[in-house]
């Protein structure tokens, strides 16, 4: 009976109170729900490669360049070439193989200058390799060592505006950076985990404001520095979850200066604002097409569609990322 009066004297809320929070309730799951399709951005379009040593194929692929014609060239590591291909994937011509001259023996990085001509970092030799447009082997610069001008396991690197090529170097854990003619010009950074300092890093690309993004692989994290090689700020910490890494790899950057981020140790493509706020990430461990295997290079072509470097499933997949 005490129950049954206390209920009598209890307030009940009125219904359209209820009613009101009930369409609150649904507007913000609607709200989150809409939010959620929008960080499923890319749409794949197309794939090409297998595994193999034949024109077209892949054993390890690596990184990409785009030329003035929109075509790619994509490093092989374990095949030792650098093999061209229309923006649609379809075969051209393949060049670098070690019998000739500048031959590779574990080409990595690659990076087109102003004039056209095409740089190669092999990772075992510590050589650059220019070639012309024409793949003639033109120059040999660098070689294996940690003195400046030597460079130790060089990566995916970049041409600035400014003309200088700037060199990831896993092996010494710094930038080093290079004229089109060779001439070294300085390095940047140092082994640690402090703010400007790199572990391991896997690739160097430029935004349209000459601001230099590193895949500080080893500290699971980006860094961005200027043309100078001054620390700007950096993002990231090792994890799984949104602008989290484990593992960053590939970089490429859109004419908006968005950021993408591949993750060998998750096997996804992150998307960032040029400032490192996380935009949607996309792709899993797996073969079928979407899924990934041990990702590594990323670029942005004329067309402005995404390529990746599926290396463990010797592919390239290509996403509509606009």
């Amino acid at each position: 009976m005490e129950d049954f009066m206390s209920q009598l004297q209890t307030p009940r809320q009125p219904f359209f109170l209820q009613y009101c929070h009930l369409i609150s309730l649904l507007t913000l799951a609607f709200i989150l729900c809409a939010c959620s399709r929008e960080q499923v951005d890319a749409e794949l379009l197309f794939i090409f490669g297998e595994e193999g040593a034949a024109p077209g194929q892949f054993k390890y692929v690596e990184d990409f360049a785009v030329d003035g014609n929109g075509n790619l060239l994509i490093t092989d590591a374990l095949n030792g070439n650098v093999q061209v291909f229309s923006a649609d994937g379809t075969y051209i011509s393949m060049f670098g193989a070690t019998k000739q001259i500048g031959g590779l023996r574990k080409p990595e990085g690659i990076a087109i200058d102003e004039d056209g001509n095409i740089h190669v970092a092999d990772y075992l030799t510590g050589h650059v390799e220019k070639f012309s447009s024409d793949h003639n082997h033109m120059l040999t610069y660098s070689g294996y060592g940690s003195v400046e001008g030597k460079t130790q396991e060089t990566e995916f690197m970049t041409f600035h505006q400014n003309g200088f090529l700037y060199v990831p170097e896993a092996g010494n854990s710094r930038i080093s950076v290079f004229d089109k003619e060779g001439n070294f010009q300085f390095t940047f950074a140092q082994k640690g985990n402090e703010p400007g300092q790199l572990s391991r890093p896997e690739a160097i690309k430029h935004n349209s404001r000459g601001l230099l993004y590193v895949a500080d692989l080893g500290n699971h994290r980006i860094q961005v520095f200027d043309e100078y090689g001054n620390f700007l700020f950096l993002w990231g910490n090792e994890g799984d979850g949104p602008g989290e890494f484990r593992k960053p790899s590939g970089l490429a950057i859109d004419a908006n200066d968005n950021v993408y981020v591949a993750e060998i140790g998750n096997n996804r493509i992150q998307k960032f604002n040029s400032r490192g706020k996380f935009l949607y990430m996309f792709g899993q461990s797996g073969r079928e097409p979407g899924d990934f295997g041990n990702i590594h290079g990323l670029v942005i072509g004329l067309n402005k569609l995404l390529y990746v470097a599926d290396t463990a499933n010797h592919r390239v997949q290509v996403f509509d990322v606009r």
